[in-house]
């Protein structure tokens, strides 16, 4: 059985990997920094890593995290509503 720690762990190392991953993909142009993948990759990233930083008590980490997942979320529900202004009534 996975022991706390394990997983605080694992789930950190993947909020890495996405964040890493999302600046490494809109770098090489494979994705835009304006796609709800981006953004979706950095606020499941963020706050994968506000999760392992919260545990571990390291609070500046916690802290950009949390503000990184913020503009996350902000720019995403940017997207949503243009999204919604921009459908044909049917």
């Amino acid at each position: 059985m996975w022991s706390m720690v394990v997983l605080v762990e694992t789930i950190g190392w993947l909020g890495s990997i996405l964040l890493i991953g999302a600046f490494l993909l809109s770098s090489m142009d494979k994705i835009s920094t304006q796609s709800p993948v981006y953004q979706l990759m950095n606020l499941v990233g963020g706050v994968m890593l506000i999760l392992n930083s919260m545990y571990y008590g390291a609070l500046p980490s916690s802290f950009l995290n949390l503000i990184w997942s913020g503009i996350a979320v902000f720019y995403l529900a940017i997207m949503v509503r243009k999204n919604r202004n921009t459908k044909p009534v049917a």
